[in-house]
């Protein structure tokens, strides 16, 4: 059984008529559990709207979103917050860290509204986990774009939610930090984490498993990572990604 199902998924913007902006336009597609999947495509291709659905964020105007057995919009406001909080794991390219909570502190915002009572430690562990266990008490304008990333990732993981969901994660960064973060994401898909990454680098996706890519809403093509990754097809993935 897939972890997660889209069945035509289709988003529109605007009115009826010539302002009718498809997004996205009969989407496809199945993910089992620990896959790592990269999302990519040119500018306007559809990659955030489809991030967006994927996040419960924004219901598609028509088709399904199962994931784990669960019809996501065919839930309430608040029991898709809930659905979020359990089932996913965000990591956005601007990582959105709060500048005046220490690392550990910011890792365990995710943890105030759980049940966990060793909060501090659970924290502590998964900071630990990505390699920042000795900087539990900086700040963010302590750290490293890399280590600033790798608190992201800790905070977006703390919870052991079954998915995560990355942003154009590297986009920010330099080659070298990139390719640390990078890695860090595929030690967590060793580990057993479900990855879906937008990314616009065709870099990006050599330690993934598979590639979606999106042109016009649409997808035009779904492979296997290895069959994407040779010389022909990277030189094909950066044109169609600008």
């Amino acid at each position: 059984m897939s972890l997660i199902r889209a069945s035509n998924l289709c988003k529109y913007f605007g009115n009826d008529g010539d302002t009718l902006v498809h997004a996205l336009e009969r989407v496809n597609f199945e993910i089992h559990q620990g896959e790592y999947v990269a999302v990519m495509g040119p500018s306007g291709s559809g990659k955030s709207t489809l991030l967006a659905i994927l996040g419960a964020m924004s219901p598609p105007s028509t088709g399904s979103l199962v994931v784990d057995g669960i019809d996501v919009y065919s839930l309430s406001q608040e029991k898709r917050a809930d659905f979020r909080r359990e089932y996913l794991g965000f990591v956005f390219q601007q990582l959105q860290l709060i500048p005046y909570l220490t690392a550990l502190e910011n890792v365990m915002l995710p943890l105030v509204i759980t049940k966990h009572k060793n909060k501090k430690e659970i924290a502590s562990s998964t900071l630990s986990r990505v390699g920042l266990g000795d900087k539990l008490n900086r700040l963010p304008s302590e750290l490293s774009g890399g280590e600033q990333s790798r608190v992201a990732i800790a905070r977006a993981v703390v919870n052991n939610p079954p998915i995560l969901l990355a942003d154009e994660p590297v986009g920010s960064l330099d080659s070298k930090t990139g390719a640390e973060v990078l890695g860090l994401f595929k030690q967590l898909n060793d580990e057993g984490q479900t990855i879906i990454m937008v990314t616009h680098n065709p870099e990006s996706i050599r330690e993934t498993g598979r590639l979606i890519q999106l042109k016009d809403g649409q997808i035009i093509a779904d492979m296997e990572t290895r069959s994407a990754t040779s010389s022909e097809n990277i030189g094909t993935c950066m044109a169609e990604a600008h």
